[in-house]
């Protein structure tokens, strides 16, 4: 099996256009600000003992400054111009509400439809594509089998992530990015996993600012004995280890100082059990249980390990990790099943909930179900997004259940570093 392609993304540090509002686009005014810098360094420290290779970084001030303050000896640092943040040379230096209030039609399609956003006859979402597709076709040449680093802008690390994963280019308003978030990409072949998107808890939040609306804490069940050895557990109802006891502490204790208005759990007993440590933080909140919101049904793969399910199914595991779409699981069940009780159970999450803040706790294949849902994808996208133990993704909807969801963070599984060290076994 060839070692995959690991991409790490993160944004300049605060500006001191971010901290007044002000569209940067490719002006080069814009300095770090003490935050900024602060953040930078903070960002460096979480990286130092991470084999990277190499660090490509756009040429613009903010984002070489926060390049070299992240002190990674003997890492090349190599400026290209396909990071360079979009050009929107006519508002460069306006408040954001100025732009709204004087270019309305504009910004309309902007908000929109921004592939079809026109600026001095110019597409400047598209030209963010096209960076993207060069700086795609660097990494998987010249870097195959390797890491790599990028410090680039909001615009450009968003599109840069639609490329990468397959999505729409509207899609890039729904991808954070915050200062110094830090995302994560796998490359295996041409198959691409988010493993994390924008975690900040290295910048002195844990989460990134909740701005209105509604706000979902998404959490993978902690461990089992079964996750540990690579059982298929699906519908079984597998209680948690030590080890997911510890997670669900570990995530009760992140989790602690947030507003929840509501939770809703699987009631399966390894998520319900995660709920509800999570929830000793939060007393006055009582606890859903969803049916909708149970693992996959594995059927007749339920407590067997892959050696059993390959000698029993021939071909069957290797269709799973590479058309999972085409999959019914023996006496169990498909995934378009899955994808309409989970859609199911989010809407009625979101609509019975709308402008509140909650929890809930649910399974791998649930949560991978849930996020491709929010940009619109299928079955056949099913290993695009990564669920580890005791895991937490953010989604916000800040127009409502009736606007577009933004995912604001993606797999935090750990403060001590980037990476998710979680079980790898059978869902």
């Amino acid at each position: 099996m060839t070692v995959a392609t690991r991409l790490l993304l993160t944004r300049h540090g605060e500006s001191t256009y971010n901290a007044q509002s002000l569209i940067q686009g490719r002006s080069d005014a814009a300095l770090l600000t003490e935050r900024g810098r602060a953040m930078a360094i903070q960002t460096g420290q979480m990286l130092q003992g991470v084999p990277i290779d190499h660090l490509y970084v756009s040429p613009l001030r903010r984002a070489l400054e926060t390049a070299q303050l992240l002190n990674l000896a003997g890492v090349p640092i190599t400026p290209t111009p396909d990071l360079l943040e979009i050009d929107l040379a006519a508002w460069e230096g306006l408040p954001h509400e100025t732009v709204r209030t004087q270019f309305p039609e504009d910004y309309r399609r902007w908000r929109t439809a921004p592939a079809e956003f026109v600026m001095d006859g110019r597409y400047p979402l598209l030209e963010l594509l096209t960076q993207a597709e060069r700086l795609t076709h660097r990494l998987v040449t010249q870097h195959r089998g390797q890491t790599v680093l990028g410090v680039g802008h909001a615009t450009i690390n968003r599109m840069w992530l639609v490329h990468l994963l397959g999505l729409q280019p509207a899609d890039y308003f729904r991808l954070q990015q915050s200062n110094c978030g830090v995302s994560i990409v796998n490359l295996q072949g041409e198959q691409a996993q988010l493993e994390a998107l924008n975690l900040v808890f290295h910048t002195g939040s844990l989460f990134p600012k909740f701005k209105g609306g509604t706000r979902i804490y998404l959490v993978r069940h902690g461990e089992t004995d079964w996750n540990r050895q690579g059982q298929f557990q699906g519908q079984k109802d597998i209680p948690l280890n030590d080890q997911g006891q510890r997670q669900a502490e570990q995530t009760r204790q992140l989790l602690a100082n947030v507003a929840l208005d509501f939770a809703v759990s699987s009631p399966l007993s390894r998520a319900r059990q995660t709920a509800e440590v999570i929830l000793q933080s939060h007393p006055g909140v009582s606890l859903e249980l969803l049916p909708d919101l149970q693992e996959i049904s594995h059927g007749l793969w339920e407590g067997k390990f892959h050696h059993q399910v390959e000698a029993e199914f021939p071909g069957m595991l290797a269709a799973w990790h590479t058309h999972p779409e085409t999959v019914q699981m023996p006496q169990g069940e498909n995934l378009s099943q899955v994808w309409e009780r989970a859609g199911r159970a989010w809407h009625k999450i979101i609509t019975c909930y709308e402008g509140q803040q909650g929890l809930v706790v649910a399974h791998d294949a649930i949560n991978k179900a849930i996020l491709c849902q929010l940009f619109h994808l299928g079955p056949e996208r099913f290993w695009l997004f990564k669920q580890g133990n005791g895991a937490i993704s953010v989604i916000d909807y800040p127009e409502g259940a009736g606007g577009p969801p933004v995912l604001q963070m993606l797999n935090l599984t750990r403060t001590d570093g980037f990476f998710d060290q979680t079980a790898a076994g059978a869902l």
